[in-house]
């Protein structure tokens, strides 16, 4: 419901999904808000393509079930009775030349029932008697920040990381494993594994006290959770709000009374002022935003780095495969992890019309397919045209499920920087970003590149960074009246 403030003006910059969720608290709290986004379209990395008449998403898939934050916001957006789930959660890694299913009892790779861990056969035999050495060895020393390759490798062996860690983190954050952040890529193991001497342990005892029965891991919508952007957008004009598209922030600068944003090309500027800002951008334009007035977080949001990557859709007469893999896909790890599997190019294989029943065309026999390409320092392998990313995922398919014929039709889309790296002191830099900015009054930041890249965390950072603007405003409010 509404409050005051409908004198106030709140600007935020960016229309993925953290900028409009945010857009949306200040709107429906009686903040005038203007949404400003550089590209012609809303949404950020949630978008939806049509391939051969099935809707499926070219970005992002699903969102968490079990964190509140985005079944919350589709709910409120009245949408909860049409949230569908996975027909199957099941996958497998390529491992050691063999698909194999991922053992059970691990968490992000990590494991906890070691008869699992050699029912899968994903480790070699030397790598799997590696492994319970964590039960025994001595506490791992730990300071600061480590990287996930370093403390992982360091309690279980290295294989665990190869095969296991880097393959699911890789999914997640197209990221390195000697660089990547244990704490802020792993924080619940991370956490759980300071309370323990051992890995293994901290794992079991953090899955023994969960939920046993917590419902659905992933939820998405039937047409795509690429529509999610498109919801909130309607709910924000709704409550009085504007969306831009196309509207490139250009510069912004303190003023006596708020904000001043420039928009546009040089030769024709546009100006806007605002009570308050929420910058809801990358880290790369957010730091640029920043550079004249808050400098300290402009400096180490230039340090943050991303990963470019590309989804390729593929749709095919279901009688093309002559050997299906169960289950919803399969991940594929780096050559560095697995000179065996890895090495292919591709590094995640989704069978869509699988892992999401409400896709499937029976009537037409068709099944959709997702790979994904592209890890942090590969982008020259992204430079390949088109055709020829067509034909690396045709070629593993063909060597996984032995397709042989020709896609009814592809669709590749590119993710240029399109994934933020949490390499080893994220969390500090956040903390210094966000130090920076509580300097500066009527500023927030939100989205992906600061705690997490799923859509409830950047949700979460987008309710806290309008809940900072809104406190700032009634301050304000408070004075003017007082």
């Amino acid at each position: 419901m509404a409050t005051s403030h409908a004198t106030s003006h709140a600007v935020v910059v960016g229309g993925g999904i953290a900028g409009l969720a945010a857009a949306r608290v200040l709107a429906r709290d009686g903040v005038r808000v203007t949404v400003l986004e550089g590209s012609p379209r809303i949404g950020g990395k949630l978008q939806v393509g049509d391939i051969a008449g099935i809707p499926v998403d070219e970005g992002a898939e699903s969102m968490l079930a079990r964190r509140p934050e985005g079944m919350d916001l589709v709910r409120d957006l009245g949408r909860s009775d049409d949230l569908v789930n996975p027909g199957t959660t099941s996958s497998a890694i390529l491992s050691r030349g063999a698909l194999r299913t991922i053992p059970a009892g691990q968490v992000m790779g990590v494991p906890s029932d070691l008869k699992a861990l050699a029912g899968s056969q994903v480790l070699s035999p030397a790598g799997l008697a590696r492994v319970p050495l964590d039960l025994v060895l001595p506490e791992t020393p730990r300071g600061g920040d480590v990287s996930v390759a370093d403390f992982i490798g360091a309690r279980v062996g290295r294989e665990v990381v190869d095969r296991l860690v880097e393959p699911l983190l890789g999914g997640v954050y197209a990221g390195r494993v000697e660089l990547l952040s244990f704490d802020a890529t792993l924080p619940a193991v991370a956490a759980a594994a300071r309370g323990h001497r051992s890995l293994i342990s901290a794992v079991r005892g953090s899955r023994a006290a969960a939920p046993k029965d917590a419902g659905p891991v992933f939820a998405t919508l039937p047409d795509g959770l690429g529509t999610l952007p498109h919801l909130v957008a309607a709910d924000i004009t709704a409550a009085g709000g504007t969306v831009r598209t196309g509207a490139t922030v250009r510069e912004l600068r303190r003023t006596p009374d708020g904000w001043r944003l420039t928009i546009g090309p040089t030769r024709d500027p546009e100006y806007l002022d605002a009570d308050a800002v929420v910058i809801a951008a990358p880290a790369a334009p957010a730091s640029r935003l920043l550079a004249e007035d808050v400098p300290a977080a402009a400096r180490e949001l230039a340090g943050i780095d991303y990963a470019s990557m590309a989804i390729i859709t593929l749709a095919y007469r279901a009688t093309a495969f002559p050997r299906l893999p169960k289950g919803s896909g399969y991940l594929v790890p780096g050559v560095e992890s697995d000179p065996e599997s890895g090495g292919r190019g591709v590094k995640a294989v989704t069978f869509s019309s699988v892992k999401w029943p409400h896709l499937r065309r029976r009537d037409r026999g068709l099944i959709a397919v997702r790979c994904s390409i592209g890890r942090f320092g590969e982008e020259r392998t992204l430079q390949k045209a088109d055709e020829e990313l067509v034909a690396t995922a045709m070629a593993e398919l063909a060597a996984t499920c032995g397709v042989t014929e020709l896609p009814a039709e592809s669709r590749v889309t590119r993710w240029g920087g399109g994934l933020p790296q949490y390499n080893v002191g994220h969390a500090d830099r956040v903390a210094k970003v966000r130090s920076a900015v509580a300097a500066a009054p009527g500023l927030a930041v939100a989205g992906a590149a600061y705690d997490g890249l799923g859509i409830p965390a950047c949700i979460a950072s987008a309710r806290a960074a309008a809940t900072r603007v809104l406190d700032h405003l009634r301050s304000r409010e408070g004075v003017e009246h007082g």
